[in-house]
């Protein structure tokens, strides 16, 4: 990388990350002191694996409406474009392993889970595209690794 780049990930050599894992990326501070902490989940080794597109958009309805019931800091969930993970953005909530225990929560409702939440054209931009069968394989797979979610490199 010749040059810092304004986005923290393009600054990750993603060659060097061993997924799965759980990483703080960022704190922003606003102006009245409040901080919201980024977190990166990544599901995946990057380009060497990624979630396929019915199984990630229905993990990402799970988790959105899911681990908010375990959280108030919750301000965003949503996955990367790459398709390895996913960004979690908590107001306020700086301790990392109260971050683990929410996001293993989270991934066991998906494995609890009958139905995908607002998988239908009216609350979804895509509701063809969808797969709990395969959200659930995702999650099963992050949890296998949950021991050692905080090890990134």
């Amino acid at each position: 990388m010749a040059q810092k780049m304004n986005v923290e990930s393009f600054n990750l050599d993603h060659t060097k990350v061993k997924a799965p894992y759980v990483r703080l990326v960022g704190v922003t501070e606003g102006a009245h002191g409040d901080k919201v902490h980024k977190y990166d989940i990544r599901f995946n080794q990057p380009n060497k694996d990624h979630m396929e597109m019915d199984g990630l958009h229905s993990l990402e309805h799970l988790m959105a409406e899911n681990i908010r019931n375990h959280s108030d800091a919750v301000l965003d969930i949503g996955p990367m474009g790459c398709q390895t993970g996913f960004y979690l953005s908590l107001m306020n909530q700086d301790n990392y392993d109260e971050v683990l225990d929410m996001v293993e929560k989270t991934l066991k409702d998906v494995l609890t889970a009958t139905e995908v939440p607002a998988c239908n054209e009216v609350q979804c931009g895509w509701a063809a595209n969808h797969s709990l069968e395969g959200a659930k394989e995702i999650a099963e797979d992050m949890l296998k690794y949950k021991d050692t979610w905080h090890e990134v490199f």
